[in-house]
């Protein structure tokens, strides 16, 4: 039975679930439920703090998870990143009072507060940077104004609450996060692992497409079909009238509406968009 770690709270916890259950899986109804076995599926959901799953996962006790990018980072676990699931981005970036440092190299000598130890100790040694890591559970904006930190390093949002502090960003991003699929890094995908991935990348790519038909004269298909070229390639049909043949494809949805209007002006007409439940590529 395969057995999949889930976040039990947090922003990752509903999109994580919906996402599961929109692939097909059993998952909690009662946020009071810490296992779920789905044996329809051969699949246990184990409910765990996010910050947890990864070093659930690297050290076998489960074959799978769903956690951030940046907690995987942190754990420093054998767990390796499958998939994004294109859910709960963050940016991960350094601040400090407002115009006082510029780049990374200046946090030399200072300290730096985070809940991300594992993760800003590395991006620091990577830098060539030595500089005092302070670990704190919980909100770090406070860290500079208490006099425990100099600098901190911690998710970025908006930057209110930074500003609000009298802070600001500075540097490039330690990294940009988001919700990530993660396995054992010995695991094959041939045990369950490999369904699991196919199955939320078929949700992954259903959130992110949508099925495009349209009819056009034939003389304008090949401009059509370069504006819609589909995965592999549109599906072409012949229509009762010879001169028009009707369009099949998968287009991003972030751009249906560029694509309608690029097909009415080629002459396209009776365009219809139709959203994707799920799918397999």
């Amino acid at each position: 039975m395969l057995r999949i770690a889930v976040p039990n709270k947090g922003s990752l916890a509903e999109p994580a679930a919906e996402m599961l259950r929109e692939a097909g899986y059993l998952v909690r109804r009662d946020p009071k439920e810490l296992v779920v076995t789905d044996l329809v599926n051969d699949v246990e959901l184990f409910y765990l703090r996010p910050r947890d799953i990864a070093i659930y996962v690297g050290s076998g006790t489960v074959d799978a998870g769903i956690t951030g990018r940046d907690l995987l980072l942190d754990s420093g676990s054998d767990a390796v990143e499958m998939m994004g699931l294109g859910f709960g981005r963050s940016t991960f970036r350094y601040a400090a009072r407002a115009g006082s440092l510029t780049g990374v190299g200046d946090i030399a000598g200072l300290r730096v507060a985070t809940s991300y130890p594992g993760l800003v100790s590395a991006h620091l040694q990577q830098a060539g940077v030595a500089a005092e890591v302070v670990r704190l559970d919980g909100a770090v904006e406070t860290a500079i104004t208490l006099g425990v930190a100099d600098v901190i390093a911690d998710v970025v949002e908006t930057g209110a609450t930074l500003r609000s502090q009298g802070l600001a960003v500075f540097g490039e991003p330690l990294l940009t996060s988001e919700a990530v699929l993660i396995r054992r890094a010995e695991v094959i995908e041939d045990n369950g692992v490999g369904v699991l991935r196919r199955r939320l990348l078929g949700v992954v790519t259903a959130r992110d497409f949508v099925l495009l038909d349209y009819d056009v004269p034939v003389e304008f298909v090949e401009q059509a079909c370069a504006i819609t070229p589909g995965l592999e390639s549109p599906t072409v049909s012949p229509l009762h009238d010879p001169s028009w043949v009707a369009v099949r494809a998968m287009v991003p949805r972030s751009g249906t509406n560029r694509v309608m209007d690029e097909l009415y002006d080629l002459g396209g007409r009776g365009i219809l968009v139709t959203r994707i439940a799920a799918c397999r590529l």
